[in-house]
Order: structure tokens, then sequence, then C-alpha cells
């Protein structure tokens, strides 16, 4: 940030840690922070790892924020505040953003619930400051950077559609052993829920709902073998955005071999129960450990003719490892997740947007090569 703000994070979890420290190391100008969290011993067990982290002088305030009650203690600090990063569960969207709204406050959140995103979307269309939604790593950075390969590839090739528009993010861990060839590097209930709701896509140039897990390909990335399958939500907007435009669109999910056959599995003995995500979860949380030492693997690809009608193809692909920043260690996830909601509040401050902006409304070159995004990303050429 180039100037003061007062930010508030909703949440206390890995990614609320990680967008608090970042802002503080990273931001030219140190802001004031609050978080906020329905257990008020967490907040401040955040705030307090965030002073602990910074290398700078940030004050870092903890205060209680209930599922459903507004304190006289939340008006004083959202009267304050300029913006509120929302790094609650995705249920909770609705309710924060609204109280953004009330308060007359940015914000901007990580969700990939696509009926809570279209729920904001409708009431805040119109208002007087920016939402920015879906601002994580997928959804988020991976559809700013799709994007920015297909209008970059309409660009230089002189055309204005493309074949394939295929875009794809992975977190896991470094190995992987049987049966279930997985490890968990973040929730379980958003895993379960990207595996089981269904997948906005694009074929033959006209959006389009599929089952997720129905469309399983294998795919080799700097000599390592991964199995890709659709998942929801990481598409964002794109489907809606570039229908007609692209022949075949689609966000899938990348993991090890033998995941999916393992999950398919799972989901065969849940059979058509009502509470198919919840079962789901508990069967992988069983199952399945919890890993601090993670990797995120990245890919984008745009394929079509150019005007002469040479098939050409452009790719894109990352690996990212765990970085320190200031004085702790963040996860990839952290990093990758926090990096760009940061970056997307910048966009929201400092030019002060208005109403909803979605991912194929970023500005994607600035944003792609934003001071919070080079250090984690690397910068797009």
């Amino acid at each position: 940030m180039k100037k003061h703000f007062n930010i508030i994070i909703a949440g206390a979890g890995g990614i609320a840690e990680a967008a608090g420290l970042i802002l503080a190391e990273w931001s030219e100008v140190t802001p004031s922070l609050f978080i906020g969290n329905r257990t008020l011993a967490k907040a401040q067990s955040v705030a307090n790892w965030i002073k602990e982290g910074t290398t700078k002088q940030c004050a870092v305030e903890p205060f209680l924020l209930p599922e459903e009650e507004l304190t006289e203690e939340m008006k004083i600090i959202f009267d304050e505040a300029d913006i509120i990063l929302d790094c609650l569960p995705g249920n909770q969207a609705p309710r924060i953003a609204k109280l953004a709204q009330e308060f007359h406050l940015h914000y901007a959140n990580l969700t990939e619930y696509v009926a809570e995103t279209e729920e904001i979307i409708a009431f805040a269309k119109d208002a007087k400051t920016g939402f920015i939604l879906q601002t994580g790593i997928a959804p988020g950075y991976i559809d700013v950077l799709a994007n920015y390969l297909f209008q970059q590839f309409c660009i230089d090739f002189n055309v204005n559609t493309a074949d394939k528009l295929e875009f794809k993010v992975g977190a896991l861990t470094k190995n992987a052993v049987a049966p279930h060839y997985y490890g968990f590097t973040w929730s379980p209930i958003g895993v379960a829920t990207e595996y089981l709701k269904n997948v906005i896509t694009i074929r033959n140039f006209n959006k389009t709902e599929l089952p997720a897990l129905s469309e399983k390909t294998t795919i080799i990335l700097n000599g390592v073998t991964y199995e890709a399958d659709l998942t929801s939500g990481g598409a964002a907007d794109l489907p809606d955005t570039l229908t007609g435009k692209v022949r075949d669109l689609d966000y899938k999910t990348l993991r090890f071999p033998g995941h999916y056959d393992w999950i398919q599995n799972q989901i065969a003995t849940i059979g058509n129960s009502e509470n198919r995500i919840t079962e789901l979860q508990k069967i992988m949380e069983k199952e399945i450990p919890l890993f601090e030492d993670d990797q995120i693997i990245l890919f984008a690809a745009v394929e079509g003719k150019d005007i002469k009608g040479i098939l050409r193809r452009r790719e894109i692909t990352k690996c990212i490892l765990p970085l320190k920043v200031g004085n702790h260690q963040l996860r990839a996830i952290q990093t990758t997740t926090a990096a760009s909601l940061v970056q997307s509040a910048q966009l929201l401050l400092e030019q002060n947007l208005k109403g909803v902006i979605l991912q194929s409304q970023i500005e994607s070159n600035s944003f792609l090569n934003g001071n919070f995004i080079v250090p984690v990303y690397g910068k797009i050429e």
C-alpha cells in the first residue's frame, strides 16, 4: 500500500494470518490491521503472530466477530475501516459483504462458492464501494492469468477466438502414498465441495454445466505426471465472459495419479445422500493426513489458429514453494492465496473501484505484475 489504510481481516485461519503478515511486511506504508473472529482468543493469537512475524511497526488489534450479532465494538471498527478482507468460510460471505455495504467499505473475498457469489453480485452490483469476489488462487489468480493469455493470444495473432483455454491448479504435498495419493494442505470442506458440486465450462462455444470429476485427463508438467479433473468454482466468471469466443474452456484441479480413482470409490459408497459433502469430508479427514510442507502447481494454456490458419499454443507453468515473509515461514497455499487477496485490496483502495469486479474485469497486466503478486508468483512478461 502506498498510503495508510485501516484494514479489517475477517477470520483467523492460515490465510488470514498470511494476509496480515504480507500487508504488514510488504506495504510501502504500513496499514492498521483489525483481526476479527468468532473466538476472541484465536483473533488475539493471530494478531500476536503477525506482530511477532513482521520486521516493521504495525498496529494489529483483535476483536470479536460473532456469526450473527453486530456488536458496538464492531460498529466502531467498521466506521473507521476502509476495507474488509473476508477469509471466513464461504457460507459467511454474503453476511460480511452486506456489512461492508452497510458501512461503505470496500470488500474482497476468497470463496469458490457459486451461490453465495451470485447473491453478493445481486445486492452489490451498484454499490458505491468496490467488491472484488473470488480472489484467491483458484478462483482468483489463475483466472486473471488465463484471461491474460487469451487476450494476448488474440492481439498477437490478430484473431478474436481460440479453440482451447485450459487452466489448472494443484495444492499438493511433495510426495504421495497409497491408497489416497494426497495430503491436505488446505480446507477439507473446500476440497469436498469442489469435488461434488457441478462445474461451469464452455463446450463448443456455449456455457455448459457438467458434473464434477467427469473428465479426468493426464498431463505432464516439467517432467512430472499429474491427473486433472473438473472441479467446481475455479473458472470464476470466465465461462460467462468468453462464451462465443473460446470453443472449449475449463478449470481442472491437479492431483497425483491414483487420487481421483480413490475419491470416486469413496463417492460411490456415499451414494445420493443429502449430506454428501459432509460425508465425503469426514471420510477424507479420517483417511488423509494434514501436511505443512506443500507446493502449488499452476498451469494455463491457450490454443488456436492464427490469422494464417497455423495452429498455435501458449503455456505458462509455475511451481510455488513455501516462502519466508518477515520472521515467519509461510506455506505455499498461504502465500499464493493471500497475495492475490491483498493485491485485489490494493486495487480497490488505490483505484477507488465501485460495484462488483469479477476476475475477467481485473486489469490483468497490472495485477499479475503487482507488488504483492510478484514476490510470490514472479513476473509475467
